[in-house]
């Protein structure tokens, strides 16, 4: 049943996965964070299935916080409601302007039986600034 697995820990290895540096572990941490089925929805684009969700955690990590740029941060606003798991997510500044927000979105997860997010909705608050 999901309402045993705590929604801090949820939201916690939500925003870890994004940071993880070696490929292996992230798509491990993708397989336990994401039903096989599951699918992310973000501006218009859908990635369904562990293959697609892993390499969308690969290019977000490659583009924002393996270079160094962003940390991703959040989390402290988390609700629940029954399976649905709600937080903001931000890529602040690792560098110059530090703890600067430079993007945020809000996060509506919706977890299946197993715990695992079966549906992950990220809807842009705060954009990207253009470089």
């Amino acid at each position: 049943m999901t309402n045993s697995i705590e929604t801090t820990e949820i939201v916690d290895r939500y925003l870890a996965v994004w940071a993880l540096p070696d490929p292996d572990d992230r798509a491990k941490a993708v397989a336990e964070l994401w039903r096989p089925d599951g699918v992310e929805y973000i501006e218009g684009v859908q990635y369904r299935g562990h293959a697609a969700l892993t390499g969308r955690v690969a290019e977000a990590h490659e583009a924002f916080v393996g270079n160094g740029a962003y940390v991703a941060v959040g989390g402290e606003d988390a609700t629940r409601h029954g399976d649905v798991v709600t937080f903001t997510i931000r890529l602040d500044h690792a560098t110059g302007p530090v703890g600067d927000t430079a993007w945020s979105a809000r996060v509506f997860l919706v977890l299946a039986e197993d715990g695992r997010v079966r549906e992950d909705y990220q809807l842009t608050v705060q954009p990207l600034a253009a470089a």
